[in-house]
């Protein structure tokens, strides 16, 4: 009898994680790296939100709070979504979650069944099969090429939809793409999807505040709110408020699935941090400055970027809506050798060929579910990022 689980063999450890974790191993080695592999902003957490956690430590409040969140909390959650979203939701209809992943798995959980089938929209956050998978469903993917923008069309997810269908995993702004939908192409989804009253709806709106130029965050329910009763409208306080070592995530649906995930995470984590809480209240009620001076320095960020790889031999790099990634395209160095040898076959030799060479990490497309590509992450400084784009078309320069 095997000891560990065969559940467990179906899925693979995060690679944006082992990415990070090689880069930190190389610079504590002396190696000169730049690590663009986490995605999680550069700035610290604003002042007034770490006070308040702080208040909370002084007040005592480090006791077991409820499991699915505190009142002051979901309170909170409830303001922001009718704030920024018009969506009314009441207290009942929130959960709050050890961050937005545990929220997105406590779902699953609580609603996949083998043989289950969960639409994903390729490229898509590495977690997303993986936890599929653990919950017992079966992932589908459905492709997104660059030539569309990185979005799929509402022809694709008709053809995608099953019976066994359950879910449909939705991310906008996109990781690892930036991809953002508009209303009207998100419209075009949802009417899809009312024909289909099997299948829920799943969002992941962790990236609502990182949306450039003209672009305009939509999330479903919003925008079909025929779905409102077969949507779980998911979000957190990690990028928005740079808070993601506080691990809190959030999210509004239909009370019998609230009440389900409140189940599971009753006998896995119990509740969040209680300061952590406190901590997330003062973000969603508190002062909203730090949100449109991050969103203008990722916005330069995005625009320095996009511009040094594209000046990149066998680089093409699509301007992304949101989010603080960009996924460029590496179809024009495929098949090539590196300066150090190294034979380009595909996007992961690419991106280990180019950690050996040149110190920078980045985190192959494959990973994503779509490839030749690579994922930066441009949260960090505009000296490092300009600095590991020269040494990326370096690196290209010098294949042949």
């Amino acid at each position: 009898m095997a000891f560990l689980s065969d559940t467990l063999a179906r899925v693979n450890p995060s690679p944006t994680i082992a990415v990070t974790n090689k880069a930190r191993e190389l610079a504590a080695a002396g190696r000169d790296i730049i690590g663009l592999g986490a995605g999680e902003p550069d700035f610290d957490t604003p002042q007034n939100i770490k006070d308040a956690a702080k208040a909370a430590i002084d007040a005592g409040r480090t006791k077991y709070t409820a499991v699915d969140g505190i009142p002051e909390l979901k309170a909170a959650i409830v303001a922001k979504f009718k704030r920024e979203n018009g969506l009314e939701y009441t207290a009942a209809q929130i959960t709050v979650g050890s961050g937005g992943k545990q929220v997105l798995y406590n779902a699953l959980v609580a609603t996949l069944n083998p043989g289950d089938e969960v639409i994903i929209p390729a490229p898509y956050w590495v977690s997303y099969p993986d936890m599929v998978l653990l919950a017992g469903g079966t992932p589908v993917f459905v492709e997104g090429p660059m030539q569309t923008g990185y979005k799929i069309t509402a022809e694709q997810l008709e053809a995608a939809i099953t019976p066994r269908t359950k879910w449909l995993i939705f991310n906008s702004p996109s990781n690892p793409s930036g991809a953002g939908y508009s209303a009207a192409e998100l419209k075009a989804l949802t009417d899809v999807l009312l024909r289909h009253p099997q299948v829920w709806v799943m969002t992941d709106d962790m990236y609502e505040h990182l949306a450039f130029g003209d672009f305009k965050f939509a999330t479903p329910a919003a925008v079909e709110p025929g779905l409102y009763d077969r949507t779980l409208t998911c979000n957190g306080v990690s990028k928005a408020y740079a808070m993601t070592g506080w691990r809190i995530g959030y999210a509004g649906g239909p009370e019998v699935l609230i009440k389900a995930i409140a189940k599971v995470q009753s006998q896995s984590t119990s509740n969040p941090c209680s300061i952590s809480q406190y901590a997330a209240v003062e973000a969603l009620n508190g002062p909203q400055d730090y949100i449109a001076t991050s969103r203008a320095a990722f916005e330069r960020r995005r625009n320095l970027v996009v511009a040094a790889l594209n000046e990149c031999p066998g680089i093409r790099c699509p301007m992304p809506e949101g989010a603080f990634y960009v996924y460029p395209s590496i179809a024009g160095c495929i098949g090539k050798t590196s300066a150090g040898g190294v034979k380009i076959a595909d996007d992961e030799a690419f991106a280990a060929a180019l950690l050996e060479e040149t110190g920078v990490a980045v985190v192959f497309g494959a990973a994503f579910g779509l490839s030749p590509n690579f994922r930066i992450s441009y949260a960090t400084s505009d000296a490092a990022l300009s600095e590991a784009c020269a040494r990326i078309k370096r690196f290209c320069e010098a294949l042949r």
